[in-house]
């Protein structure tokens, strides 16, 4: 199964909480060839309320209904009005290339309960299978049970760990780790730390402490903070993402859980609101079920008349 139908799959429930309605709001617009006047008040309250209920958020509902009322004159159809506004909200976050630095320390940031642990085994799988060479480094040294988990996902992606005992130092660990893969050859370096609520101050200043040991051990890391959010949160996790970009720098977004949603809008709110690109989404269990994200092939997957 490609990338393209695994996403459709993913967005199954979100698809099922709105297509009936679109698909009566889109009729009820378009009826008539030559329509010449804009679409109707009851139309645009009822996409809004629409885009509201799959957790697209008011800000970029807003900007949605506002840019389908003012270009309704010419003609164009709604659903093509309604994608091509959320392809323009994703164009318009930047999406950096890779910095060139070898190897690359990616940190893997968030909250208890979001994934965050099996995220990494998910993406050290799917790093290694387009022939990279990841290593994980297991920094979160709070949780003994997390330490274990994440050394079952490494073996079943067959990559290597580096972890400490339960209690270390979680910065001097992420400096092991990094020397220990520049020793070995291993590019990227996956750093698991420990899950914390936003509003953890002491938590929070871990995460810069961890920062600055990194930037230490190689050049210019970390140079990509991934944050990690549940998709079934909704718009809850925005704010999450707020303190987070301020704290650790994050630098795009694994939203996880998507097949478990109805809310899957919300990755068009993290783009509007937050300005971060979204870089990977979780669609299931197991080991393969990360899978990058293209902006496009979601709107198409979400607003296509026909799967």
């Amino acid at each position: 199964m490609g990338f393209l139908d695994r996403l459709r799959e993913g967005l199954t429930r979100t698809k099922q909480q709105i297509v009936g309605r679109f698909e009566e709001i889109v009729q009820q617009a378009d009826e008539g060839e030559q329509r010449t006047r804009p679409i109707t008040v009851d139309t645009i309250e009822a996409l809004e309320e629409l885009l509201i209920s799959a957790d697209v958020g008011l800000p970029a509902t807003e900007r949605i209904v506002t840019a389908v009322r003012s270009r309704s004159r010419h003609g164009e159809s709604l659903r093509d009005l309604v994608k091509d506004e959320i392809r323009q909200i994703f164009d318009g976050v930047e999406r950096p290339v890779s910095n060139g630095y070898k190897p690359q320390v990616t940190l893997i940031v968030g909250v208890n309960g979001t994934g965050k642990t099996t995220t990494i085994g998910k993406l050290a799988n799917l790093l290694k299978a387009s022939g990279k060479t990841p290593l994980v480094c297991a920094a979160d040294t709070f949780r003994a049970a997390a330490v274990e988990q994440l050394e079952i996902w490494a073996k079943r992606a067959g990559v290597d760990i580096v972890r400490a005992s339960e209690g270390s130092d979680p910065a001097s660990v992420v400096f092991d780790a990094i020397q220990s893969g520049k020793a070995r050859g291993r590019d990227p370096i996956l750093v698991d730390t420990a899950g914390r609520l936003h509003n953890r101050v002491n938590l929070m200043n871990e995460l810069e402490k961890i920062r600055r040991v990194a930037s230490k051990a190689a050049e210019g890391a970390p140079h990509e903070v991934l944050l990690v959010l549940d998709a079934t949160v909704g718009q809850n996790g925005l704010q999450q993402a707020r303190e987070f970009t301020s704290v650790a720098g994050v630098t795009g977004i694994v939203l996880t859980k998507l097949d478990g949603t109805a809310k899957g809008g919300v990755a068009v709110s993290i783009a509007h609101d937050l300005k971060l690109p979204i870089r990977y989404v979780g669609v299931g269990e197991g080991i393969d079920d990360l899978i990058p994200f293209s902006p496009h092939d979601y709107v198409d997957a979400l607003f296509q008349e026909k799967w």
